[in-house]
């Protein structure tokens, strides 16, 4: 019945211009950046903020998110390989980025970018960044969709998907469940700011839900996905469920800390 299923075979390259390389991962990762620009214009507006920070705060979450996350491919998944040719690790374009990293990278650029901004705190900002989090999180999980990456396990499923570029094997299309979690999250966190539910909650709360939403989701997804290292294949938990770990601690205290 192996008819049944969607043979993936799309290249992940848009077009090639001159020596460079168009590809569908980079155009989704830099529309989730270009939209949700403009979603945090439309709340600095709304609340009274200085939209003229915008271009500082884009370049902060932008570095701390790339390197964040190509430190953490690095360090959490091939430990072994980039300690021993630390050079390899500045090669962002041959691929290998983690979410986990990433999101320490973000946290860690608004750190450094609210220190001298005291109308802009950690907390009240993390809070509305979860909205374009959440949908530019769906873009680059369809950016690997597209790169026939991060895919799950063999599986007989009926909506099953065949990655002719990896082998001939129907597997859980695990990058689709992250990408349709992450985009009813971004429906749900943009209701509740727009419906205000923002400004009555205590602050840290959405920051709360987005992390217990998006690595409980992540945990439960990791079992059908296809392990992405070697060292941990004995233990009872891989490297992406050990590592949402401290997140999901922290997404329960901010939701459940009182205001």
């Amino acid at each position: 019945m192996n008819w049944l299923y969607l043979h993936w075979n799309a290249s992940p390259d848009i077009a090639h211009i001159g020596p460079l390389t168009l590809r569908w991962y980079g155009l989704l990762f830099a529309a989730g950046f270009f939209i949700g620009f403009y979603l945090m214009r439309w709340v600095y507006r709304r609340e009274g903020r200085p939209e003229a920070d915008l271009d500082t705060l884009l370049w902060y979450l932008l570095l701390g998110t790339v390197i964040g996350a190509r430190l953490g491919h690095c360090l959490f998944y091939e430990p072994e390989y980039y300690l021993a040719h630390p050079i390899e690790i500045v090669k962002i374009w041959e691929g290998g980025l983690a979410s986990h990293g990433g999101t320490i990278g973000v946290l860690l650029a608004l750190y450094l970018y609210t220190r001298k901004r005291p109308n802009q705190p950690f907390l009240w900002l993390a809070d509305r960044l979860t909205v374009p989090t959440a949908l530019t999180a769906t873009f680059i999980r369809i950016g690997n969709f597209f790169n026939s990456e991060i895919y799950g396990k063999i599986t007989t499923v009926p909506w099953a998907v065949v990655f002719a570029r990896v082998d001939p094997h129907p597997r859980h299309p695990t990058q689709l469940y992250e990408a349709l979690v992450y985009l009813a999250l971004f429906m749900l966190l943009l209701t509740l700011y727009k419906r205000g539910v923002y400004f009555r909650w205590p602050m840290g709360r959405p920051l709360g839900v987005f992390l217990l939403w998006v690595f409980g989701w992540r945990f439960v997804i990791e079992w059908v996905k296809e392990p992405q290292e070697a060292f941990a294949l004995g233990l009872p938990l891989n490297m992406g469920q050990l590592l949402s770990l401290p997140f999901l601690a922290m997404g329960l205290y901010l939701l459940l800390r009182k205001r």
